[in-house]
Formats: C-alpha cells, structure tokens, sequence
C-alpha cells in the first residue's frame, strides 16, 4: 500500500479547508491502495488561544511544538511515497521543511484554496504579521511535483513557477450534505456561514439587510454562524459559534444562504465554499460576482448573483415572496453541486493523479 503524509494545521474534521480539500477523500484513497496520515499541530485547547490577541507565552509554544512535529515528519519522511503539503508546512515564513521533504525522495503535492500568497492576517496575530511571509508560496510551489488548486485563479498563479498543475474544486459529500426536514420555522431566515476570520466579509451584507429588515420587519430573521462573538443589535443578530455536529441542523435552518464578498485579489482566489454548502442542501443561494462564484452561478438559473446593495434587496426579496422560486432555485442549486463539486464527481480525478505520481 502507498503512503501518503497530509500536512495541515488542524485536528481532523476542524478546519473547512482540510476537510473539504482531502480529509473526505481519505477513506476512499484507502480502498483504493493508499493509506493516508494526517500530521497536524494546532490542538483543541491551541484553538482557543491562537486567534485571540496576546497571550504571546502560549503561542510561542504552539509555534515549539509545531516545530517538534514537523522535525518528526522530517524524520520518517523517506517512509512516504507521497508528501501532501496543505497551504504550508509551518507557521512562520520558514521554507526549511519543505526544502528537506523535496530531498525525501518522496513526491510533493502541493494544496491551496485562498490566495495565500497575499498577506491576510487574523485580528488577534496582527503583532505577530512580521512572522509571516506569504511570498514563500510561490518557492514551495515551484519545489512539487504536482500542484491542486482551487480554483482558475489560483492555478494561473501556480503555473507561473511550476508546470504540472491542476484543478480540483472544493467539493461537498452530497450523501451527507442532505437538508435536514423541520429545521425552518415561521420566519423566512436570510443566514451566512463562516468564521471568525471570514465575518469581516458578512459585515458587505449589513446594509442589504438593513433595508430588508425595513421593507420586510418581523417577516424574515438573519442568522450568522461561525463566531459566537458577533452581536448586531439592530438586526437582531446573535452569532452562533460552529460545531460539527451542529453544522447540518443549523445550514439547514436557512431558507436563503448569502455569499457577500470584496472584489479584491483574496476574495479572487476564494473557492466558493460557503455558497457550494448551501447549494448542496437545496437552499437558494446569492453570491457576489467575484472570482469562481461566477463559474457556480448561473444567475437566475441555480442560485444569484447580486453587486449593488439594491440589486441585493431585489434579488433577496424575489425569494422571500415567491416560496415556488425558492424550491426551483435550491433544486438547481443540488443538481449543481452534486454534478460539478461533489466528492463523487472528483473522487477519481483525485484518485488518479496519486496514481500517476506514485507509478
């Protein structure tokens, strides 16, 4: 059997990226001749502190311990066929275990679903931001024998510095993601999914909703999941902190899922995974035209693209006052995802590029 070493920041099951980019591949690829480990560094009890500001004590030993791990997989490196390399190795801007794991002898595959070669920093690191140096994406790309990415965008970026480079979109479990009967009440519920880094970009929908909360009252909710901090007062707003097991029962809860994005270099390279959630369980979904959203849109069609605050409102209040549209754009919205971005639509695409590398 062929080995492959994944390389993440995060516990199984934690992280969005990992787990829509390669963990729910894993038990596939080990059916199919490849046993896969993930070596992660960032532990629950490390969640809590690495994204709040200070606690510089406690940081630096997570940045020790992420060292003491990857000096680990450096050890034993020569032992994998493959090494998996999701965003970067370490946390800091060092390239020192990726240079060592290009002479393991093992093939290097390189993951990336953001443009991370542009500074984006968490509110609580920004003291911290002189560590990084998201140059280094384009070197560590340049090292791997093969390169997934995302998205166009980002695979136009990659190709600058290596040539075997290819597409594979942020995929959903379609047999998992399946909507949740009973979950919507009374109120027609307008909601955003993401996190703690990510609600700086929910904060664009504010005056969209301002004006639907004026045109519409007690008709419709808003709901925000992924940081339990957030609070709006005036619309209502109490952010629901994001738990796996949750996750289902809460996405399902939404009658209409936004997507409100800058149109900027980082929201570019954006895999449309908030969006491509809501599509899968058949809720009506509206994007902005930025990056790949306009590849999984099709206006009007299976979901909606909206720039201006008032195309926003319009678009959103079509939904809410027509329950057949609703139905019809979330049915197209499934067929989707379950056609183009669904872990049984890449699976074996996945699968193949491991088995060319490894023959």
């Amino acid at each position: 059997m062929k080995k492959i070493l994944f390389i993440a920041s995060h516990r199984p099951d934690r992280a969005p990226g990992q787990r829509f980019r390669f963990e729910q591949y894993f038990s596939f690829l080990e059916q199919n001749g490849f046993s896969c480990e993930l070596s992660y560094y960032i532990s629950e009890e490390d969640d809590i502190i690495l994204y709040k500001p200070g606690r510089y004590f406690k940081k630096a030993l997570i940045a020790w311990k992420a060292f003491r791990i990857r000096w680990g997989n450096l050890v034993r490196s020569k032992s994998y066929d493959i090494i998996f390399i999701y965003r970067e190795v370490y946390l800091t801007g060092s390239v020192y275990f990726e240079k060592k794991f290009k002479k393991s002898g093992a093939k290097l595959v390189f993951d990336f679903d953001d443009a991370i070669w542009h500074l984006d920093v968490s509110d609580g690191n920004r003291r911290l931001s002189f560590l990084k140096n998201p140059s280094k994406t384009g070197y560590i790309i340049s090292l791997c024998d093969l390169v997934f990415a995302g998205n166009q965008y980002l695979a136009n970026y990659a190709s600058e510095t290596n040539k075997n480079v290819v597409v594979i979109p942020t995929t959903i479990d379609t047999n998992e993601y399946v909507l949740h009967p009973g979950e919507r009440g009374n109120r027609i519920t307008i909601g955003w999914s993401g996190s703690i880094t990510t609600i700086k970009h929910f904060e664009f929908a504010i005056p969209i909703l301002r004006k639907l909360k004026a045109k519409y009252g007690d008709k419709i909710q808003f709901k925000v999941i992924g940081d339990a901090s957030y609070r709006n007062e005036e619309l209502g707003i109490t952010g629901i902190g994001w738990k796996r097991k949750d996750e289902l029962k809460e996405l399902s809860a939404f009658d209409i899922g936004i997507m409100p994005l800058p149109d900027d270099e980082w929201a570019n390279g954006k895999c449309g995974l908030k969006g491509l959630q809501y599509m899968a369980l058949e809720i009506p979904t509206i994007m902005s035209p930025v990056g790949v959203n306009m590849e999984i849109i099709q206006d009007g069609v299976n979901g909606f693209l909206a720039t201006e605050i008032d195309e926003w409102v319009e678009k959103i209040s079509r939904l809410i006052e027509n329950s057949d549209l609703r139905i019809s754009i979330g049915k197209q919205a499934r067929k989707t995802v379950v056609d183009q971005y669904s872990v049984e639509s890449q699976k074996h695409r996945y699968l193949n590029y491991f088995r060319e590398l490894t023959s």
